[in-house]
């Protein structure tokens, strides 16, 4: 997940991660479940979310909106992406953004 970044495919399923890792698909949903008693969803969102703080953080929100860069972390709604930023964070992601300042 870190060296290759599928997360970062808007379209991205177990499926796929599957054909990725080349594990089968009924590991990687054991894994997850079992080990770090989260769904692939939340899994792959919690990446998307890391890779959004640290773009963040780095400063891209000068030249792009907090949007484009949920975009391009592999979001591909406005609702989700705020819905999943505040859940795991705790703020907005203009919250956050401030915060950083």
């Amino acid at each position: 997940m870190k060296e290759e970044k599928p997360y970062l495919d808007p379209l991205l399923s177990i499926n796929k991660l599957a054909e990725v890792t080349k594990m089968p698909q009924y590991k990687i949903s054991k894994l997850l479940n079992n080990s770090l008693n989260q769904n692939f969803y939340d899994f792959v969102n919690g990446y998307r979310i890391e890779e959004i703080k640290s773009r963040l953080a780095k400063g891209e929100a000068e030249s792009y909106s907090i949007l484009g860069i949920a975009m391009d972390s592999g979001f591909n709604s406005k609702a989700s992406f705020n819905r999943v930023f505040k859940k795991t964070t705790g703020v907005t992601p203009s919250a956050y953004l401030k915060s950083l300042k």
